[in-house]
C-alpha cells in the first residue's frame, strides 16, 4: 500500500528536523518520492509569512 506523510511548518529548519526524524525510522527501500513546496504570503506591509511543506510518499 502506498501512503503519504505531510509536513507543514513556518520555519525551514523545523521542516528539516521533522522530516529527518520521520525518515530516520523509514526503511530506505520503502521511500518512493518527496515533494517540497514553499509559499509566501504578505500579511501586511512589513510582514511576510512563509509556509514550508513537504510530502513523503512511501510504501507501507
Amino acid at each position: 500500500m502506498i501512503q503519504v506523510k505531510v509536513f507543514d511548518t513556518e520555519h525551514e529548519a523545523d521542516l528539516e528536523n521533522d522530516m529527518n526524524k520521520f525518515l530516520k525510522e523509514l526503511d530506505e527501500k520503502k521511500l518512493l518520492d518527496i515533494k517540497y513546496n514553499v509559499a509566501a504570503l504578505q500579511e501586511d506591509e512589513d510582514e511576510q509569512i512563509y509556509c514550508f511543506s513537504a510530502m513523503v510518499i512511501y510504501r507501507a
